[in-house]
């Protein structure tokens, strides 16, 4: 389930240019001002005002510069290691940056992203938590909201799980309702679908209309999900026949190794498995 609920997103910030336009302004306001000051009859007390005003502000850019410029370079820093998998370095570094910062949703996504690695379920639904309450209008963190708590669920009781049914549920749709062109959510919908027990939601009817709606965005991801629904079911000449459709329409490797997957450990028939493997090793010379 985690291949449907789990998926990161990276969003760079950086005002670095910015802080160097505004000092470059305050800057070259000082120095016209300086200019003209002589040239005013009586020296206008309004210049002399207006000059500490713009040295306060010059000089308090100057100051909080270094400061700005040390997070950024952590924040690249954080970013690094979490790029190279060293996630406990990117956490210590972003945990740091978070206690002086925060509403940063860049710090607390990766926070989020890191418990998500982790398995850390209680903590990556708090981080996503918090982005949904500082920016309610971002489809992708209520996605990531859905999926810590589905997965939160999954190893809760079953009692308690169904408690979060709903919530899980919701977030996934909201995601849709904000982007309706969100892939990753329909997929965990189908997932969820195919997960839940009748009795509380479940139905391959509303797995089948999400892979109706992912074929519209994306035919490759419309293929692999009804493929995905039929082997469930274990109708796996169905899903073999979806598989193969992927292939041809994506020929990615995700295509390949799911209709060699079906072969192998579904249909048991390993030398088509292989002969499949082979094909996308010979293309992937080309």
């Amino acid at each position: 389930m985690e291949h449907y609920f789990y998926k990161k997103v990276v969003k760079a910030r950086n005002k670095k240019a910015d802080i160097n336009l505004s000092t470059i302004y305050y800057f070259s306001l000082f120095s016209q001002i300086n200019k003209i000051q002589p040239a005013i009859p009586n020296h206008f007390p309004i210049f002399e005002t207006l000059k500490q005003n713009l040295l306060k502000r010059f000089f308090l850019i100057l100051l909080l510069f270094p400061m700005v410029v040390f997070s950024q370079s952590e924040y690249a820093k954080g970013e690094q290691f979490f790029k190279r998998g060293e996630y406990e370095k990117a956490k210590e570094i972003f945990l740091a940056i978070y206690q002086k910062k925060p509403k940063d949703l860049g710090v607390i996504e990766y926070l989020g992203d890191i418990d998500g690695h982790a398995k850390k379920w209680d903590g990556a639904f708090g981080y996503y938590e918090k982005l949904v309450e500082l920016k309610p209008s971002e489809a992708n963190y209520h996605y990531k909201y859905g999926g810590a708590l589905a997965m939160k669920a999954k190893e809760s009781s079953k009692f308690k799980a169904l408690g979060m049914i709903d919530d899980v549920e919701d977030a996934f749709k909201k995601a849709i309702e904000l982007n309706p062109k969100h892939i990753e959510a329909r997929w965990a919908l189908v997932e969820l679908y195919l997960q839940l027990p009748g009795i509380i939601g479940g139905s391959e009817r509303k797995a089948q209309k999400y892979a109706d709606e992912l074929m519209v965005l994306s035919t490759v991801d419309g293929y692999l999900s009804k493929g995905h629904i039929a082997e469930y079911f274990k109708r796996y000449k169905e899903a073999e026949k979806y598989y193969k459709k992927a292939v041809e329409t994506g020929g990615s490797k995700t295509t390949y190794k799911k209709l060699a997957d079906l072969y192998k450990n579904k249909m048991k028939q390993p030398e088509k498995a292989k002969a499949v493997l082979d094909e996308y090793t010979e293309k992937s010379k080309t």
